[in-house]
């Protein structure tokens, strides 16, 4: 399946628990003032890859403790992000998806995908909630949501750090 990209991190520790590796996907609609990677707005911009060899290059790293879905905007690309996902769940790796969606506000066609998301990070960024003291995260507004509770226990449970 194809997938428009940004660029892509193999081993971080920024975008979320442990060793990670991060897909930036291309395409972003919110234009927030301030982005951390305002490259990736462009729809039509970035690379276009398979899949399949993302996959492959994840197989590669033992070391990896899960891979982050950024951007850009994933849901935009909903096909090929659960595709990604779901291969990483194959794999042990667990599944951090940042978008700028609020988590109530995703839409309904990405059902599947939000089932493989571990933990969600949500909320445009906004540049006058900035704050460098975050973990994981830009502004005070965007929450680090754990999804595997908050499906058990059906209400929004954010990610104890």
């Amino acid at each position: 399946m194809k997938i428009r990209i940004a660029g892509i991190v193999p081993e971080s520790f920024v975008d979320g628990t442990g060793i990670r590796f991060t897909i930036f996907f291309q395409g972003c609609l919110r234009n927030c003032k301030g982005c951390h990677n305002p490259a990736t707005h462009d729809l039509n911009g970035g690379e276009i890859l398979e899949t399949d060899e993302i996959i492959s290059a994840i197989k590669k790293n033992p070391l990896l403790t899960g891979i982050t879905l950024s951007g850009g905007e994933p849901f935009l690309q909903i096909e090929p992000a659960l595709e990604l996902a779901k291969a990483a769940k194959i794999l042990g790796l667990n599944v951090w998806c940042y978008t700028g969606y609020k988590f109530e506000n995703i839409p309904a066609d990405a059902e599947e995908l939000l089932k493989n998301i571990d933990v969600l990070v949500d909320g445009e960024y906004i540049e006058e909630l900035r704050d460098l003291e975050l973990n994981f995260r830009g502004s005070k507004n965007q929450r680090l949501i754990d999804l595997n509770k908050t499906r058990e226990l059906k209400k929004i449970i954010l990610l104890e750090e």
